[in-house]
């Protein structure tokens, strides 16, 4: 399980973190707000797609080795297409056909992972670490081994890593689905019914708040490469790897913080972390800035980590891959949708004579960090007897 979140991450990361700059190298700096927002719309589509097949139909091991060798196919072919210059509108095409295999990917490797362990809230953290040493590795693969923070060789690399995750999948167990197979309809092969637990206020609260947080968040890996840039940053990729030291550190922590903090508590000092990150970006200087990524690790894991864990212990066994991949839905289709084009359009706004004024540019989405803020603070009031601290540790997962 570790080696897994290991080589996924650092597939993801070889072409994910440089992308933009890749865009930029190769004349493309025009589409990386809609090229990131592909994303977003392969979110609406395939995760709840892939959530209902393994749920119902197929083994998840075998989801994840078809989802992992499209990504590796359409990951050379983007990248070989970026690297002749053929036209826009064909580039964006296949981006667009990449995110359809990236989307579900990590939600179906999440819940693969949380339904062979007995004690998530104990468990998870420290398997998932390696997800974050595989994401760091590339970026100081990229930039110190390959050099290519604005190459196309990014790419290629990620697409043979990719091939090694469908290879690891042989060795992994298979994870049958946990429903009754039912016959074949459109409502059910694409997971409509798993909206039904957002009728629960507790749940409609947390899910409304990942899609809402995601929206100010989707434009760190798009546009804080740009601005380190801008502040004459070379090795980009690196740098952006500082992310992942608090990341590191948090996960290793996540057992002891989740039986200590209640996780409402996570979650609005996960907000504020995520807020002073975006006042450090808007220092417009390189320590503010560096400062600013170290703080990344921090408001990412103890905000979607212990989401993807409460849904392990707080929605029934059938529903659990759906509810993942509704969770997917709202952060990669709807926050990084409405995030991807708001934040470039926010950007644009914020440029004049090819100059950014990044100060106004942060604050901005600072501001909209706090408003996700304020909204979580009134709307989460958890239910029941387990709502305190230690709330997802030690207590096995529910089916209600």
């Amino acid at each position: 399980m570790a080696c897994l979140f290991f080589f996924q991450a650092h597939a993801i990361a070889l072409w994910f973190v440089p992308f933009s700059s890749v865009l930029k190298t190769h004349g493309l700096e025009h589409l990386t707000a809609w090229a990131f927002a592909t994303g977003a719309v392969a979110a609406f589509v395939s995760p709840m797609l892939t959530g209902a097949l393994a749920d119902r139909h197929l083994s998840a091991t075998v989801i994840l080795r078809g989802l992992a060798l499209g990504m590796a196919t359409f990951l050379f072919l983007t990248f070989w297409a970026i690297e002749h210059r053929w036209n826009s509108l064909v580039i964006l095409g296949l981006v667009q056909v990449l995110q359809f295999c990236f989307a579900p990917g990590w939600g179906v490797t999440t819940m693969l992972v949380l339904a062979q362990l007995p004690d998530p809230g104990r468990q998870f953290g420290s398997l998932r670490v390696w997800g974050t040493f595989g994401w760091m590795g590339a970026g100081l693969l990229v930039s110190l081994v390959l050099k290519a923070d604005g190459s196309t060789a990014c790419g290629f690399a990620s697409a043979a890593a990719w091939l090694g995750v469908a290879a690891l999948t042989f060795a992994l167990p298979e994870v049958p689905p946990q429903a009754e197979r039912s016959t074949w309809t459109w409502k059910g092969l694409f997971g409509f019914e798993t909206f039904a637990i957002l009728r629960n206020p507790q749940h409609r609260a947390l899910f409304l708040s990942a899609g809402l947080f995601s929206v100010p968040l989707a434009a760190f890996y798009p546009y804080t490469p740009m601005h380190l840039q801008d502040l004459g940053v070379q090795k980009v990729s690196a740098a952006m790897a500082l992310g992942q030291v608090f990341e590191v550190v948090s996960m290793y922590a996540m057992a002891p913080i989740l039986s200590r903090f209640r996780l409402r508590s996570l979650f609005v000092f996960a907000i504020a972390v995520a807020f002073l990150r975006y006042i450090l970006f808007a220092s417009d200087t390189m320590a503010g800035v560096l400062v600013g990524i170290l703080l990344h690790g921090i408001c990412f894991t103890l905000f979607f980590i212990p989401a993807q864990i409460y849904i392990e212990h707080h929605i029934p066994r059938e529903l659990r891959f759906r509810s993942q991949a509704l969770m997917t839905l709202l952060i990669s289709g709807f926050g990084n949708l409405f995030g991807c084009l708001g934040c470039g359009a926010l950007r644009n706004a914020c440029t004049i004579g090819g100059h950014t004024n990044w100060p106004l540019y942060w604050r901005v989405l600072a501001v909209a960090v706090a408003l996700v803020g304020t909204y979580f603070l009134f709307a989460y009031r958890p239910l029941g007897a387990g709502a305190g601290a230690g709330e997802l540790v030690g207590a096995q997962a529910t089916d209600s």
